[in-house]
């Protein structure tokens, strides 16, 4: 089907739920609200481009005219490029969506091969992720953070809150390697460490069935490097999703209903992500690559100390501003990620 008939097909269909819901009985005005709004603004686009079809088209008959060729050449110059860039921004809206895109997300990070210095940059790294949705104005709630004695960490949960938030950090799940000369290195030696990063999309109960029976729930006394993280009492909860085997601990908090609550919501998001890798079998394979075993050979990302730079190792992108991105300022690597699965895509849908 080419393009112009596909533009056809969503401008008749937004017609037709206009007309809809100007009668629909109210249970149906929801979900008809719902895909109006997220037809509208492909109609504005498709509008839009054809508004620079037809001034393209005018122009270049116009240019026939000896009065009115150099107005109506600068005219067709515009809009020649223009259409061609509305095109392409059209297609990159029809590409079939993931329904998880506009979720929040649960971040996991946890420090793999390397010792002390892992849970060092895994601790560094986990911060950034917080620099960065605070500064998008996301919402970054804490669910469990396990400090190691070095200030470190052993492993850390949180969820990020807001629309779109699986969309720009999902690419994030893999082995990240850092190489760097450790703080308590005496010999000056750059050591090579690893940190695995899980992100998930954020489940709700309608997502994903959980019967009580199918839990284990264990409660312990919290422990840690001391502080905030230790307390006297069994407030402390592990789950166990028997069905999976899939285990979920929290101790953050001192209240055991609320380390409950965090657990089970951090357990419907492993859930749900196991639903979808299981329901297509490209991205488990492409979960498995990713996420891998920690080992210091199976990395998406390298960031580089000494000389400065961070590599994504799939799209092969190097930046020689590592200070930044450790503050926080990952739109740059976030963004070519997106644009690289987004020209895959187009290529898959035009073979």
């Amino acid at each position: 089907m080419s393009l112009s008939d596909r533009l056809d097909r969503v401008l008749a269909r937004a017609e037709e739920v206009r007309h809809i819901l100007a009668s629909a009985p109210g249970a149906e005005i929801g979900a008809l609200s719902k895909e109006l709004a997220e037809l509208e603004p492909l109609v504005a686009k498709v509008e839009e481009l054809r508004a620079a079809t037809r001034a393209r088209d005018e122009a270049e008959a116009m240019m026939a005219d000896p009065e009115m060729r150099d107005l109506a050449e600068a005219e067709w110059l515009v809009q020649k490029d223009r259409v061609p860039l509305l095109e392409r921004e059209l297609q990159l809206m029809l590409l079939p969506r993931d329904a998880a895109d506009e979720r929040s997300a649960i971040l996991e990070v946890r420090p793999a091969a390397g010792g002390d210095e892992a849970g060092l940059f895994a601790a560094e790294l986990f911060r950034a992720y917080q620099r960065y949705a605070e500064s998008r104005g996301w919402r970054f709630d804490l669910l469990d953070y396990d400090e190691s004695d070095l200030g470190g960490i052993k492993g850390a949960t949180a969820e990020i809150a807001g629309r779109g938030v699986f969309a720009r950090f999902k690419f994030e799940s893999g082995v990240h390697r850092v190489q760097r000369v450790p703080a308590t290195e005496t010999q000056g030696r750059i050591h090579t460490s690893t940190v695995t990063v899980a992100v998930l999309p954020e489940a709700e109960e309608v997502d994903v069935q959980v019967n009580d029976a199918d839990l284990r729930i264990d409660t312990y006394r919290a422990s840690g490097a001391g502080g905030q993280h230790v307390n006297k009492t069994d407030s402390a909860v592990r789950i166990t999703h028997l069905p999976t085997g899939i285990v979920v601990a929290m101790q953050e908090e001192k209240s055991q209903h609320k380390n409950r609550a965090k657990a089970m919501k951090v357990l419907r998001a492993r859930l749900y992500d196991a639903q979808r890798s299981a329901a297509d079998s490209a991205r488990a394979a492409d979960r498995r690559s990713q996420v891998g075993t920690g080992d210091r050979s199976e990395r998406i990302r390298t960031y580089n100390f000494p000389q400065g730079r961070v590599t994504d190792h799939r799209i092969g992108l190097t930046l020689h501003k590592i200070d930044r991105v450790m503050l926080g300022e990952f739109d740059e690597i976030f963004d070519a990620l997106i644009a690289e699965d987004q020209a895959a895509r187009l290529a898959a849908e035009a073979a």
